[in-house]
């Protein structure tokens, strides 16, 4: 299993957005450490850019810190767990999994927020809530990934914040909310999954040290719970995003879920 960490944050927005580079290096090393596997540090661009076309950092986000992420997934080397950043460092390791595994790759978003808007939709700007439906082929072009994500194989789990727009693509079927991720990426035709950790699924009352905590949300045995129930598919990739946080030791059972389930697929 090889871990990345790609501590991108400019698909963020907001006063806590440069504290996901800490956060992403604070939560790699406790990675590495509780799976004992080392970390592969990769570059990103620490400056800004302009809003272009209705997303904030354009041109870095597409530049050189997707290079990086590129060029670190070259070579297949097993399953990859990638510590970010910001929810927008998951287009790069999505993309390329849905390439090597095929059109039978589906995807377990667990996350308090469904990451479905696009330029057009976004209330923010921001790439982290557009992530997921560039994932499925929609939106900005220079983000939409070919080949996509199939409709209906994403099942959203702990997701309880939407903007309108995403709403509208859940009804459209583009993904399924349930509390049942693996029966609902099984009977969508799943025959592997990347499991994509947003720490802002967990309740703030369990995990504060995130960029955009939510109340209502799962509490760290629950999580726990979700990710070791996805033991019975083949989860060959993983992502978990957004800390800003650095006293992490109440993460170490989700870590150490996600390195079961990686392992076991």
């Amino acid at each position: 299993m090889l871990i990345n960490a790609v501590p991108q944050w400019q698909g963020a927005v907001g006063p806590q957005a440069r504290g996901l580079m800490e956060g992403c290096l604070a939560l790699s090393e406790l990675a590495g450490h509780v799976l004992g596997r080392p970390v592969h540090h990769i570059h990103q661009e620490p400056a800004t850019s302009e809003v272009s076309a209705g997303v904030a950092n354009r041109a870095v986000l597409t530049g050189a810190n997707r290079a990086a992420q590129l060029a670190a997934l070259e070579a297949p080397g097993g399953p990859v767990l990638t510590i970010g950043g910001d929810c927008g460092v998951e287009l790069v390791p999505v993309g390329v999994a849905r390439y090597r595994h095929g059109a039978g790759l589906g995807v377990a978003w667990f996350d308090a927020h469904p990451d479905l808007n696009t330029a057009e939709s976004s209330p923010s700007g921001a790439f982290h809530g557009m992530v997921l439906r560039s994932l499925l082929g929609e939106g900005d072009e220079e983000f939409a990934a070919s080949p996509a994500i199939e409709p209906g194989r994403v099942a959203l789990f702990g997701t309880r914040v939407f903007d309108v727009a995403e709403e509208q693509a859940v009804r459209r079927g583009l993904a399924v909310q349930t509390e049942d991720v693996a029966g609902a990426l099984r009977r969508a035709g799943a025959e592997s999954v990347y499991l994509h950790v947003d720490l802002d699924v967990l309740d703030p009352g369990e995990f504060g040290g995130v960029n955009f905590p939510e109340p209502g949300g799962l509490k760290i045995f629950e999580l726990v719970e979700a990710i070791a129930g996805l033991s019975e598919v083949d989860v060959v990739g993983a992502g978990i995003t957004e800390c800003v946080g650095t006293q992490l030791e109440a993460l170490e059972p989700v870590i150490t879920a996600v390195g079961r389930v990686l392992m076991r697929g």
